[in-house]
């Protein structure tokens, strides 16, 4: 309990922050925080603490994002059931995906994810009887709290914290229990849980599947926020990309870490491209440059991520606190 303090006075700010600021723009920046650092967070689930490194996680995404915008535009069906389908069907595909690649490791399991990604982008961008093709699909704004249209930012703030409360409580038991220091023990050496009796396989494939799941509903929730789903957005490796280079920078195995990770990744892609996007047609992209060249420093100052690196510098403060 001592170790989330820091997460817990996060969350009650975050709690507060819609009654004292009523920006719009503000607001949206902190929705999207919220909700890159619970998709983070699900890929944490696999990639973190089961040691199964995706880059075709926007697969699981795409899925529950296309499950409640289909089934809202074609049968008028609410969110909240897509929301449930998207991660029962992201739940299914993670089964097959970690039965399928279970004995692949390392770079191997890394291109079979990246490869089903793309099989999906393909379907959903060639299949324009049923998912529209490249247009993509609007989601319909139909006002209510059933329906999820909802135009009031503040009450999104809480929708998208409690779904990034429930990654954090999942996260904090994979630290904290026998599942969670098995998974470990398959992540730092697999052959040698094997030999102590652990089922590594069943917990890798378990641990993609309960990823999928959380990975869809974080996609199922940024449908009717955004409005819109794009086949070559939501499918795209640049998506797996971002879910990942959050909990790296953030600190992977670690329960802040991925919201940690989004919100640097986020503010500083935003100052960025506010104040160097618009430079002229010569100079488009260079707050790409300056963005890739921070994080380069960062990880060459943090290489473990921003969680352990404070953690250590925490610590040693405290025991030269000790010894004066």
């Amino acid at each position: 309990m001592r170790d989330s303090w820091p997460a817990i006075v996060a969350g009650l700010l975050v709690a507060i922050s819609p009654v004292v600021v009523r920006d719009a723009f503000l607001l949206d920046g902190l929705i999207l925080i919220l909700l890159w650092g619970a998709a983070a967070a699900a890929w944490n689930v696999a990639g973190g603490y089961a040691g199964q490194v995706s880059l075709g996680h926007s697969a699981f995404f795409g899925l529950g994002a296309y499950a409640v915008a289909l089934l809202g535009t074609k049968w008028g069906t609410s969110p909240w059931i897509g929301l449930a389908v998207g991660a029962g069907l992201a739940t299914a595909v993670g089964f097959a995906i970690g039965f399928l690649s279970n004995r692949l490791r390392g770079p191997y399991f890394v291109l079979a994810t990246i490869a089903f990604s793309q099989v999906l982008l393909i379907v959903a961008s060639r299949w324009r009887g049923f998912t529209s093709g490249s247009e993509g699909i609007p989601v319909p704004f139909r006002p209510g709290f059933w329906t999820l249209g909802i135009s009031d930012k503040r009450v999104w703030v809480y929708l998208v914290l409690a779904l990034a409360a429930l990654l954090y409580i999942v996260q904090v038991y994979l630290e904290r229990s026998r599942r969670g220091y098995q998974l470990a023990a398959v992540r730092e050496d697999e052959d040698a849980a094997l030999s102590l009796g652990v089922p590594a396989r069943r917990l890798k494939v378990a641990a993609i599947a309960v990823s999928a799941a959380l990975t869809a509903v974080c996609g199922g929730l940024w449908a009717p926020y955004v409005g819109f789903v794009d086949p070559f957005y939501v499918f795209s490796v640049d998506l797996s990309v971002r879910f990942a280079l959050a909990a790296v920078l953030g600190g992977i195995g670690t329960a802040s870490g991925p919201f940690l990770g989004a919100a640097l990744i986020t503010v500083l892609e935003t100052y960025l491209r506010a104040r160097l996007g618009g430079l002229g047609a010569g100079l488009v992209g260079i707050y790409l440059i300056i963005y890739g060249i921070a994080l380069i420093l960062l990880m060459r100052w943090a290489p473990q991520g921003l969680v352990p690196w404070v953690a250590a510098r925490w610590r040693q403060l405290a025991v030269q606190g000790t010894a004066q």
